[in-house]
């Protein structure tokens, strides 16, 4: 269980999952808020299995950096020191870590959720540093498009617990919900309007680097939803200067399409996409 310090002296805490064979590619994975690296384990052994080596931290406030942080789980999801903008560049500092140690090696950021919002952030700074992004439960980062209401609105009444948004599958949401290192405090309450706000963006104008982007989002995804990503696919063809963008919905699906009932076609249409950017190695 590796770790670093970040600029305010928070312990940042990361796996790395080795390939399994010769390594092809780094996946760089960034959690959602209220969660942990944790939560993926069968996405991290596909992509392991296919030839990648995955780097997966809990962020700032989350999973086991949050408990280093403030030792105590009714604190978890809150920042700190430093907020979004320290959040934002601790994960900045593991991917220069990933590239120091895979120097060779093309490099994916994988984000779902929040994770793709700070996915989103960190490709308009730093362009250079990602051959390929993903970004899942994503939204255009504007008010109107970004859902700031009750995520679980439309099954308020299907399961005790608020967390039928997440999936389908409803074992999913009580597992969450059961987890000691995840927190169903809403965004909002955990970081603040300051920190909040500082989510809003959009894609940067001409990024200079025409890197490949894949959207992945559940029909049913009331984080952003299909128009919402539509939206940020078009942004990044039209203001960014992409042009190799792909979207992909599921329907029936909700937020955590990686665990989601139709997760095992999600995790194959990933691969199929990753296959045709970063070959295997013979």
């Amino acid at each position: 269980m590796p770790e670093f310090t970040d600029a305010h002296g928070v312990a940042i805490v990361y796996d790395v999952h080795p390939a399994q064979g010769p390594a092809r590619g780094v996946v760089q994975l960034l959690h959602g808020v209220g969660e942990h690296a944790g939560r993926y384990p069968v996405l991290i052994s596909a992509l392991t299995q296919a030839g990648f080596t995955v780097y997966a931290d809990d962020h700032r406030g989350h999973g086991r950096t949050g408990m280093k942080q403030w030792g105590d789980p009714a604190r978890l999801g809150r920042l700190g020191r430093g907020g979004h903008r320290a959040a934002v560049d601790a994960v900045w500092q593991l991917t220069r870590r990933i590239r120091d140690e895979n120097p060779d090696l093309p490099l994916v950021l994988l984000g779902h959720s929040w994770g793709s919002f700070l996915a989103q952030i960190l490709v308009n700074r730093h362009p250079e540093a990602y051959d390929a992004v993903v970004l899942s439960g994503s939204a255009l980062r504007l008010p109107g498009t970004l859902n700031a209401g009750n995520l679980n609105a439309p099954w308020r009444r299907e399961d005790a617990t608020g967390t039928a948004w997440l999936s389908s599958d409803l074992s999913v949401g009580r597992a969450f919900a059961d987890d000691p290192l995840t927190t169903g405090t809403p965004l909002l309450k955990l970081f603040g309007p300051v920190d909040a706000a500082r989510l809003f963006g959009r894609p940067r104008r001409d990024l200079g680097r025409d890197i490949p982007i894949l959207l992945m989002v559940g029909r049913d995804d009331t984080v952003g939803g299909p128009r919402s990503v539509h939206k940020l696919a078009a942004e990044y063809r039209e203001r960014s200067g992409l042009t190799d963008v792909t979207t992909l919905v599921y329907p029936g699906a909700r937020h955590e399409i990686f665990n989601e009932v139709v997760q095992a076609d999600v995790r194959a249409d990933l691969l199929a996409w990753l296959d045709a950017r970063i070959p295997p190695r013979v």
